[in-house]
């Protein structure tokens, strides 16, 4: 994991503000994510408005968890999948809806390549897909 100078002050002014631990920061384009330890979602919810206002940047916020499955449903959210498998190294996103699998593919698919750099970068998974 590569952190910037900026990512640093990004991360510390979060925590600093929210008092809750971040495990990781993403800067993209005019927004910040920050994933956050487990159990420290809410006090980061609380602080996230503050966060935008000082950095004037829309700030996302992604609960971390060590179940695979868990993750992903937080990195989902709001989007509700039917099931998620895991077979090896490959983890399969199970979606009746056809609205449902749009929002997860995104446009272009950009949203399941992010998905799939996510979940690389803290599990031992080869491929995320959507059926």
């Amino acid at each position: 994991m590569k952190l910037t100078k900026d990512i640093i002050q990004y991360i510390t002014l979060f925590e600093n503000v929210t008092g809750a631990s971040v495990k990781d920061c993403l800067l993209q384009e005019n927004s910040l994510i920050f994933i956050v330890e487990e159990g420290n979602v809410q006090k980061a919810l609380r602080g996230s408005r503050k966060i935008e206002q000082l950095t004037k940047k829309h700030v996302s916020i992604i609960g971390y968890s060590e179940d695979i499955q868990k993750f992903l449903l937080n990195l989902l959210y709001p989007e509700k999948p039917d099931s998620i498998n895991q077979e090896g190294k490959l983890v399969l996103i199970h979606v009746q809806d056809a609205k449902t699998k749009g929002r997860i593919f995104g446009r272009s698919r950009e949203r399941l390549q992010w998905i799939n750099t996510l979940v690389k970068k803290y599990f031992d998974i080869e491929e995320v897909r959507v059926n």
